[in-house]
């Protein structure tokens, strides 16, 4: 080796070490130990020019400067317009902090003189959307991290199409990412501009200096707003059932219909993303009358995201696990808590508090589903109960209930991506009735699961041991 290549190879060296030392000493500086620990092995593991590569497209969560200064001005006009729910003596004394909590997080208040449904049926409530979006009169919202042009969509875009035809002012978002494999996609955006609704793909990939975040950011929130007469929130995406996958895996949903105040609120958090994403401007939800309902149900609207300094969502998963008496039942395709959220589920376990988790056989996401089964041999050690919903069926619903009076539903998975890097929204409803009726659904749901028991977990193979542990190592790279 001559005198030039061996200086090139100390150089090549040198840069190497100093690329990680640089690493080492700026990748802890506000970051998780748990993740600040996953980053640096991976670099330790890899090249160094590799890792810092790695590490400046997705090694930071927050999102771009001017999404951030959007983010700001839409939390400033959400509390400006906003007032303290009273308190009603018919509500236990202990709701009270999580109102505060949730309306310290997310800026949105509690809301009274409200009714819901709740829908489990993937066609059924496709059509009753598509019914609500026909009797629109003023606007219609729709916020989908999934929208697809399909058979079962079809009668929902004429909806909106007549509805435009007719003066409804039409507003459409879905996510760029989420939407961008589904063969009809071309269609649909022409389709949805020359039907005259106005539409936009929510978090486009973009390498302009000020616009530019981590390309995994997205936004996973599914939200209907209409007329601020009814709304809906949950976990369906606007596709069909099968998400036109080539395996077998069918989606199975749990969507809440409300009516009352809390619609509002919901078109409040569209035409905040709606502003995110365009600079403009939409109100026409604010001047409405709503409909005060004589169920009177207190509900609480909790966005979460990248753009928020908190992690709402999983503060308010850990004030309510916490905070339960007697019985915590979880429904989440996708559960990989981090050490937060297993430490509250193991620590409710343990003081007699019944823990139930549902999760699904069916995998869809081939590095989640290791991830979330490294966690399950401790979360049997701790004594909760977890259910496997029968494949090809997967249960894609995402709720809790909390004893017999708190119910949240939403679109939050219980992991570091919806915790961290997605815009997700959740609604929390302080109401038995609704639990009770929740609590029908959960039921349902384990009769057509079967339960995982310390015994059968450990006849796993030592292949998918393996899998597991590396898939939990690379889910905290956030």
């Amino acid at each position: 080796m001559d005198t030039s290549s061996t200086w090139l190879t100390i150089t090549i060296i040198a840069l190497d070490w100093v690329i990680r030392l640089t690493l080492l000493f700026y990748i802890p500086r506000g970051r998780k130990p748990t993740a600040a620990t996953a980053w640096l092995l991976a670099i330790f593991l890899l090249p160094g020019l590799i890792g810092l590569l790695l590490f400046a497209i997705i090694g930071t969560t927050r999102p771009s400067r001017l999404r951030r200064k959007r983010q700001a001005i839409i939390n400033a006009k959400v509390l400006a317009s906003q007032h303290h729910t009273p308190k009603d003596a018919s509500y236990p004394d202990r709701i009270e902090p999580f109102i505060r909590l949730n309306r310290n997080l997310s800026k949105f208040p509690a809301s009274a003189g409200n009714s819901s449904e709740l829908y489990t049926d993937y066609l059924a409530t496709i059509t009753r959307i598509t019914a609500d979006v026909k009797r629109a009169k003023h606007y219609v919202y729709i916020e989908s991290y999934i929208l697809s042009f399909d058979e079962v969509t079809a009668p929902l875009f004429d909806a909106m199409e007549q509805a435009a035809m007719r003066g409804v002012a039409v507003y459409v978002l879905f996510d760029a990412f989420g939407s961008r494999k589904f063969r009809n996609r071309r269609y649909m955006k022409k389709m949805l501009y020359y039907a005259s609704v106005h539409w936009r793909a929510m978090l486009p990939i973009s390498l302009v200096p000020g616009k530019y975040s981590r390309p995994d950011l997205r936004n996973h929130r599914k939200l209907i707003a209409i007329d601020n007469q009814v709304a809906y929130i949950g976990s369906l995406n606007l596709v069909e059932p099968r998400y036109e996958r080539k395996d077998a895996i069918i989606y199975e949903e749990l969507v809440t219909r409300m009516k009352g105040p809390i619609v509002a609120h919901v078109a409040a958090i569209i035409a905040g993303d709606w502003y995110s994403e365009t600079d403009e401007a939409i109100l026409h939800f604010q001047d409405m009358a709503t409909t005060i309902q004589k169920t009177d149900q207190l509900m609480q609207i909790v966005p979460s995201g990248p753009a928020y300094k908190n992690e709402n969502n999983l503060k308010l998963f850990l004030d309510l696990i916490y905070s339960a008496k007697k019985k915590i039942v979880i429904t989440n395709p996708y559960l990989v808590p981090g050490e937060p959220l297993l430490t509250a589920l193991i620590t409710a376990a343990q003081r007699g508090v019944e823990v139930t988790i549902l999760n699904s056989e069916a995998v869809d996401q081939w590095m989640v589903g290791h991830a979330q089964r490294s966690y399950y041999a401790q979360l049997l050690g701790a004594g909760i109960t977890l259910y496997l919903h029968h494949a090809p069926q997967l249960l894609h619903s995402k709720h809790i209930t909390i004893d017999d009076d708190i119910a949240v539903i939403g679109s939050s998975n219980m992991d570091v991506r919806s915790f961290e890097l997605n815009y997700e929204c959740s609604l929390v409803i302080y109401d038995k009735r609704v639990v009770k009726q929740l609590a029908g659904v959960q039921a349902r749901n384990i009769s057509h699961s079967y339960a995982l028991t310390p015994a059968l977990w450990k006849k796993r193979s030592l292949r998918d041991s393996f899998l597991d542990s590396v898939a939990r190592l690379t889910s905290a790279l956030q």
